[in-house]
């Protein structure tokens, strides 16, 4: 699994010119499932990232999470995290778990974020999306290989 949290003053994303998702402060995460996920796995990286202190306390250290500071999310699930660029110009996605069992995963982790965020909006699963974000830092954090 890879999460790319982007830490965000605000997000959104659109599937035909309509906004489907958008957030305020938080987190814009980029979901990738690989092969060898499992909800255990969803369940590591979803605790990992909401426990994140990457938000600014009154001192402007960044010691504060997510819920201290009354965040949003915005999930977002994206294969090509995936791609593998080693050989050749054309990246392959082997890696990336199938379809079926992504989309499970990526739903999985939606509802489980809902029962601790607030707010939590999302991107459609294999539509094509278009995302606007205004990074806040920028301050970008790679989650993969917990």
């Amino acid at each position: 699994m890879k999460f790319v949290i982007q830490r965000v003053t605000e997000a959104s994303v659109t599937v035909e010119g309509k906004t489907i998702g958008e957030i305020g402060k938080g987190f814009l995460v980029l979901i990738g499932v690989g092969k060898e996920d499992t909800r255990e796995t969803a369940d590591k990286y979803l605790k990992k990232m909401i426990g994140l202190r990457i938000f600014e306390d009154a001192e402007g250290k960044t010691n504060l999470s997510l819920k201290d500071v009354g965040g949003e999310l915005l999930l977002v699930s994206q294969f090509t995290l995936y791609a593998n660029c080693k050989k050749g110009n054309r990246p392959s996605f082997v890696e990336a778990g199938d379809p079926e069992q992504a989309e499970d995963l990526y739903n999985y982790i939606v509802e489980e974020a809902k029962k601790q965020v607030d707010v939590v909006q999302t991107g459609s699963f294999g539509a094509d999306m278009k995302v606007s974000l205004l990074n806040d830092g920028p301050f970008t954090i790679l989650l993969e290989n917990l």
